[in-house]
């Protein structure tokens, strides 16, 4: 396939382009500014240049392909308008990529979200009740359990269903929903540089509340399947470690940066304090199961998980 790619140029896309590549695909990446655009060429793509504001482009761009898949978000639209911007840019480009694939039955594979991905920073005004549950399941509306602000679920649980609903457009579409923590040897951690920037490492409450988590390598390798044989209005999940509490976290980067973990009262996460803008996102338990994606695409995380993939000697090399 010749397959149109926003977003290659970041972390996910950087493992991406080489994956498609390497399994026989022709890759054209979106590239804004000129070392986006040295990147894409260095990871073997070729070059569109242009940006995600652009409708026309982009639907000319898919139209032109035998596949999107689309990983890039405006980032610069959340200093000002937030997680309510961004939805709607969201919006407003799947739907321009519905209208140049309508009728075509091409694959449109789109990155959704498990909980917020800090690894996207598509983190939204999400409250902090913990609700310790059953996983996600692939079924699920794409929101995390417990209260939200209604501006924000109704905005995300759009864009998904919008993506879900272009299959009776005839369009091959489906949604990857990425986990709160995406890693592997070249990504950093924000929880890591929190860590490093307040001298220990925090964790909410009891920190029994989990996180899923997966490996970058095969993150790329579920979006390159969705495309090449996922079935149409599906979604998906990404999910290598299916939840991992999160003092469990906190302890392990604690060990390996020599810190002591601590934890944040609840009556204090919601307080300008430790985490931050990720206040709202620490305390939210968002166990997620990968059994249909399993099953229907034959997808199998055979990376190392995230505490272990902790000793890679990237995140804390030596001396």
């Amino acid at each position: 396939m010749l397959v149109f790619v926003t977003g290659g140029t970041g972390h996910a896309g950087s493992y991406l382009i080489p994956d498609l590549i390497a399994a026989g695909h022709e890759v054209t990446a979106l590239a804004r500014s000129d070392a986006s655009a040295a990147v894409a060429s260095a990871l073997g793509a070729e070059v569109r240049r242009g940006d995600l504001a652009d409708l026309d482009g982009l639907k000319a761009a898919a139209a032109a392909s035998d596949g999107v898949i689309h990983l890039g978000y405006r980032a610069e639209l959340l200093p000002s308008g937030g997680i309510a911007a961004l939805c709607d840019s969201e919006l407003s480009t799947v739907l321009a990529f519905g209208e140049a694939l309508a009728g075509t039955g091409k694959p449109l594979v789109v990155a959704g979200s498990i909980g917020a991905p800090m690894n996207v920073g598509r983190a939204g005004r999400i409250g902090a009740a913990v609700s310790l549950g059953r996983p996600a399941t692939e079924d699920d509306p794409a929101l995390p359990r417990g209260p939200l602000d209604a501006g924000t679920l109704v905005a995300r649980n759009i864009v998904e269903t919008t993506v879900v609903g272009l299959a009776e457009r005839g369009v091959r579409s489906s949604v990857v929903r990425i986990p709160t923590i995406m890693h592997s040897t070249t990504g950093r951690l924000q929880l890591i540089e929190l860590a490093k920037a307040k001298g220990f490492v925090g964790y909410p409450g009891d920190g029994k509340n989990r996180w899923p988590a997966v490996h970058a390598r095969d993150l790329a390798s579920l979006f390159r399947l969705a495309l090449e044989k996922g079935p149409a209005g599906k979604t998906w999940h990404a999910v290598g470690d299916e939840g991992i509490p999160f003092r469990e976290i906190a302890e392990a980067i604690a060990a390996r940066l020599g810190l002591s973990a601590v934890s944040i009262p609840a009556d204090e996460l919601m307080l300008p304090g430790y985490f931050g803008f990720l206040a709202a996102v620490a305390p939210l338990d968002l166990p997620a199961s990968n059994a249909v994606t399993r099953q229907a695409l034959g997808w199998k995380p055979v990376q190392r998980g995230l505490l272990e993939d902790l000793d890679n000697g990237h995140y804390f090399p030596a001396g």
